[in-house]
C-alpha cells in the first residue's frame, strides 16, 4: 500500500497494491499502520456505503462540526466519482482551497480526508457505489455543509448540465456562512505541511 501526501497538508491519496491472477484480484484496503506512519492516528468507528443510480448524482459538500468532527476514507466499489475536499480549518494556509480526484473502482484508490474539510462527490457513472469509513459516529444535530455550487470555492464538478442533489443538500449555505472558528488548525491529528 503506498500512502501519499497531497498538495493540501493532511489529505492522503491511499494506493492499495492488486494482486491479480486468473481468479480475479486480492488487495488489503484498509491497513492501519500505513496510515499511522504517514501521521494519521485516529481510529475509525463506522463504515458507511452509498449507492448513485443516476450519473451525475452530487452529495455534499457536508461534514460535521465539533465535537463530532469525521475524518473520512473514501473508496468506489463500482463505477466512478469526482471526488471533493474544501479545507475549512481557520489559520490554514489552504484555507478556502480544495483537491478534486477521481476515484473509481477500476482504479481502486481511496482518499484520506481528516477533520476540518467539507467532502463531496459527483459520479461520473450510473449505479456508482461509494464506501466511507468515518472517525465519529453520525451526530444528526452535528450536521452540517456548504452548498456544492458557491462561486467563492469555484469547484469544477467536471459534470455537464444541472447534477442531481436532494432537498437537503440543495438549501446548504455558503462557505462564507460558516462561523468564524469552527474547525481550527492543529486541532485535527493528521495535519502535516
Amino acid at each position: 500500500m503506498i500512502v501519499r501526501h497531497l498538495k493540501i497538508a493532511g489529505l492522503l491519496r491511499i494506493e492499495p497494491k492488486k494482486f491479480v491472477d486468473h481468479r480475479g484480484f486480492f488487495c488489503e484496503t484498509f491497513r492501519e499502520n500505513a496510515l499511522a506512519a504517514a501521521g494519521f492516528h485516529q481510529r475509525f468507528v463506522q463504515d458507511n456505503h452509498s449507492l448513485s443510480a443516476i450519473a451525475g448524482t452530487l452529495r455534499g459538500l457536508h461534514f460535521q462540526k465539533p465535537p463530532h468532527a469525521q475524518a473520512k476514507l473514501i473508496g468506489v466499489l463500482r463505477g466512478r466519482i469526482l471526488d471533493v475536499a474544501v479545507d475549512i480549518r481557520s489559520g490554514s494556509p489552504s484555507f478556502g482551497r480544495h483537491v478534486a480526484m477521481e476515484l473509481s473502482a477500476a482504479g481502486g484508490h481511496q482518499l484520506l480526508i481528516p477533520e476540518g474539510f467539507a467532502h463531496g462527490f459527483v459520479t461520473l457513472e450510473p449505479d456508482t457505489e461509494v464506501f466511507y469509513k468515518v472517525t465519529a459516529y453520525y451526530a444528526p444535530e452535528s450536521d452540517s455543509g456548504i452548498i456544492w455550487n458557491d462561486p467563492e470555492l469555484a469547484i469544477d464538478w467536471q459534470w455537464s448540465g444541472e447534477p442531481v442533489i436532494s432537498a437537503k443538500d440543495a438549501v446548504l449555505p455558503r462557505f462564507s456562512d460558516l462561523p468564524a472558528g469552527l474547525f481550527a488548525l492543529g486541532a485535527q491529528a493528521n495535519v502535516r505541511e
